[in-house]
């Protein structure tokens, strides 16, 4: 993964390598920490390796309060929400996956029928593709499909900085 990250870094910047493991010597339960290595970077890329596959996604896994409200008034808001539409549908049409953790229901104050509803619903918004272990993970390969991945989501991931990262004033 070290490896991997080090040739991404031209394409994506520094990445940070999750925690691979915990102190496990006093602890009654000794099942491992995490079944995968993983690396994110400020880029809004992400890349896991685990015993199944290889991953690489994007878009906005964490937000907080203020965020997730900008996220909803922008998904909302028939210019930037139409856009957000639109990239969503291109991501699926490529084969992504695209989605997150849903509510059941639309949140206040937002109508249950509104034509975005189901964006308004979501509490993250990531795209991704998983492969399956195959030889071309130890090849320069899995380097040149992550990228692709990332470079296929950079429309997400600058729609995201630009509703979400901004300061409070408008700029839908």
């Amino acid at each position: 993964m070290v490896a991997l990250l080090a040739d991404l870094e031209p394409e994506s910047g520094r990445a940070h390598l999750s925690r691979p493991n915990r102190d496990i010597r006093f602890s009654a339960d000794k099942s491992p920490y995490k079944l995968n290595i993983y690396a994110s970077t400020a880029s809004g890329g992400y890349v896991s390796l685990d015993g199944e596959g290889l991953v690489a996604a994007g878009g906005r896994y964490m937000m907080d309060t203020a965020q997730l409200a900008r996220f909803r008034e922008a998904i909302a808001n028939d210019r930037s929400g139409t856009a957000l539409d639109k990239i969503v549908a291109s991501l699926r049409d490529k084969g992504y996956e695209v989605g997150g953790r849903e509510l059941k229901r639309v949140p206040r104050p937002y109508p249950p029928d509104h034509p975005r509803a189901d964006l308004l619903r979501h509490k993250h918004l990531i795209y991704w593709q998983r492969w399956p272990i195959e030889g071309w993970i130890r090849t320069s390969e899995a380097r040149d499909r992550i990228v692709k991945v990332w470079r296929d989501g950079s429309g997400l991931n600058e729609w995201m900085a630009r509703h979400i990262d901004r300061s409070t004033k408008s700029n839908s």
